[in-house]
């Protein structure tokens, strides 16, 4: 399966790196019951929004080429961008 072919999904860019990479935290829709996930909604954001409810899941991190990103959908606000980074922190130190 080619990018092209893949199911379009949303991410939260946490890091821009040297290059072309960025570091992406997951975000769904689905409802998750763990430590980890944070909800996000409508108020979270500065500017755009999802079309739903959704939970950014800070354990499930990855790196892509910036190339793949489509377009942004919004800004979150600096308190739960500070939330979600505090997760990442915390889920490096146990």
């Amino acid at each position: 399966m080619t990018i092209s072919q893949s199911q379009r999904r949303p991410a939260l860019v946490i890091a821009t790196l040297e290059g072309d990479d960025v570091i992406l935290c997951q975000i769904t829709s689905k409802t998750i019951k763990d430590n980890y996930s944070i909800s996000i909604d409508d108020r979270d954001f500065e500017t755009g929004s999802l079309k739903q409810p959704s939970n950014i899941r800070p354990n499930r991190l990855f790196t892509a080429d910036s190339h793949i990103i489509l377009y942004r959908i919004g800004n979150l606000t600096k308190i739960k961008i500070n939330a979600i980074i505090g997760k990442v922190i915390e889920i490096i130190r146990k």
